[in-house]
């Protein structure tokens, strides 16, 4: 592929995801950040975790942006009795011919929205776990793949409200991003009165499984200098060796943010990704996979104080090449 041909392919994909967004922000008015952190997340082939109190529209949001990808979308909503086989589905037996056949779970569809996953305890959280990794579920020994693309929109309230259960921490590092809500601005909340006032107003599909697979590869071949692969290793460094810091930010978080900063490069037009690109995207990527000392745990803001030491203290430079 020629750089020209790259940069009206990288153009035109701009301009879908720029759709996308103008779309669901006819339905979900608020801070217009959550949404680019979803494209982010649509566009790196990762899931997304949205925290919040309820009634600020999480479940909106993942709904209308749901609807806006056209793809095929099941939702779960957890509770404390909610069962693995339940996601997963499971084989039941026919009585007309005696045999047992596979019932899918609602696992089986692009785009998993999990509403309220900290309902449901540790061993129902963990049925997800294979599939947003692996792409795939295991039942009864047999092994299925998911559909392409697979993404997972999960909400969940504070870990401090009544009936809530922590995240188990090898499923938090599944989710590419976590998105903070809280109260909008008056001006916003205003806005939502307006807008929702008579008649909701309806989100419509605007991509296809196809186009969102075709965004994703668009994404993928953005350049990276072999200079913002140290930037990215020394900011995780950073994080193991916090004195507030018990466990720090994985391989896999480093890979999680490098995707990150090539989607955020494609969201900007560019073919190339920028340090300002990774550091836009350090904050949600890694905050929420550190594990810290017990007198800070579940304190997020704690964790994103963290990171941004780490924005501060790591410096990015360029490295000088021969001419």
């Amino acid at each position: 592929m020629t750089h020209a041909l790259q940069i009206d392919e990288l153009e035109a994909a701009r301009e879908r995801l720029s759709e996308v967004r103008r779309n669901v922000s006819v339905v979900f008015i608020g801070d217009t950040s959550a949404i680019d952190l979803m494209l982010v997340a649509l566009l790196a082939r990762g899931h997304v975790l949205l925290e919040g109190v309820p009634g600020i529209a999480k479940t909106t949001l993942v709904k209308t942006f749901a609807t806006t990808l056209g793809c095929a979308v099941r939702r779960i909503q957890f509770t404390p009795d909610l069962l693995p086989a339940d996601i997963t589905g499971t084989y039941v037996l026919n009585p007309r011919d005696g045999a047992f056949s596979l019932r899918p779970g609602p696992v089986f569809a692009n785009v998993v929205l999990a509403d309220e996953i900290n309902r449901a305890p540790a061993k129902t959280q963990s049925a997800l776990l294979e599939a947003m990794q692996e792409r795939q579920v295991t039942i009864e020994g047999d092994r299925f793949e998911l559909p392409d693309p697979f993404f997972v929109l999960a909400t969940q309230n504070p870990i401090d409200l009544e009936g809530t259960y922590p995240l188990p921490e090898a499923q938090i590092d599944r989710f590419l991003i976590r998105i903070l809500m809280g109260y909008p601005h008056s001006r916003d909340e205003v806005a939502m009165l307006r807008a929702h006032a008579v008649a909701p107003p309806d989100a419509r599909p605007i991509l296809t499984p196809q186009d969102a697979l075709h965004l994703q590869s668009v994404a993928a071949r953005i350049h990276v200098e072999d200079d913002l692969y140290d930037y990215i290793v020394h900011l995780t460094a950073f994080t193991r060796t916090h004195a507030r810091v018990v466990l720090g930010a994985s391989p896999r978080a480093a890979l999680a943010l490098l995707r990150a900063a090539k989607a955020q490069a494609t969201l900007s037009g560019r073919p190339f990704v920028t340090p300002d690109d990774v550091r836009s995207v350090a904050v949600p990527v890694l905050a929420h996979r550190l594990v810290l000392v017990p007198e800070l745990e579940g304190d997020a803001r704690a964790r994103q104080t963290v990171v941004e030491e780490a924005l501060q203290k790591v410096g990015y430079r360029r490295a000088v090449r021969p001419v």
